[in-house]
């Protein structure tokens, strides 16, 4: 599987490709980098993203994970730059529950293009966050988009 690794602000990332499409991203290095267009687009991107000159990423995505997650994900993604939701407001559009749609976020093969930083729990709090570095991580991701948090 082709891959990419490179240095971001929130640490060493590696962005996964399989039949022409993003598939991970992860923390850490990998053992081979055997990078693509599509890598190299994608990390083009994600620079942007860091440097404040990108707002919505452009890529193809196939992050592997059940009927449920997937639909998790796609309402991730409709979740403006700088904006967050909740556990339990994103639960109520998809007929769920809160903990059904964190554990979702937290399987969530792409984090940072699949926005799972911008779901927080009630009354503001970070809540989770599966990346490196944990909620100050996903602190750091809210504070670079200028989402305002409370409760933290």
């Amino acid at each position: 599987m082709p891959q990419l690794s490179f240095h971001s602000p929130v640490g060493e990332i590696t962005v996964s490709e399989e039949d022409g499409a993003i598939v991970s991203i992860d923390w850490g290095w990998a053992k081979e980098n055997r990078p693509t267009a599509l890598l190299r687009k994608a990390r083009s991107q994600i620079d942007r993203y860091f440097d404040g000159k990108l707002m919505q990423f452009d890529l193809p995505l196939a992050p592997p994970g059940t009927p449920f997650q997937q639909r998790v994900w796609h309402a991730l993604l409709k979740i403006p730059y700088g904006r967050t939701t909740t556990y339990g407001d994103l639960a109520r559009s998809l007929k769920s529950v809160a903990r059904a749609v964190g554990g979702a976020c937290g399987a969530n093969p792409i984090p940072i293009v699949i926005p799972c930083h911008r779901v927080l729990g009630g009354g503001g709090r970070l809540g989770g966050y599966s990346g490196d570095g944990g909620l100050d991580t996903k602190a750091a991701l809210l504070a670079l988009e200028g989402a305002m948090l409370r409760g933290i």
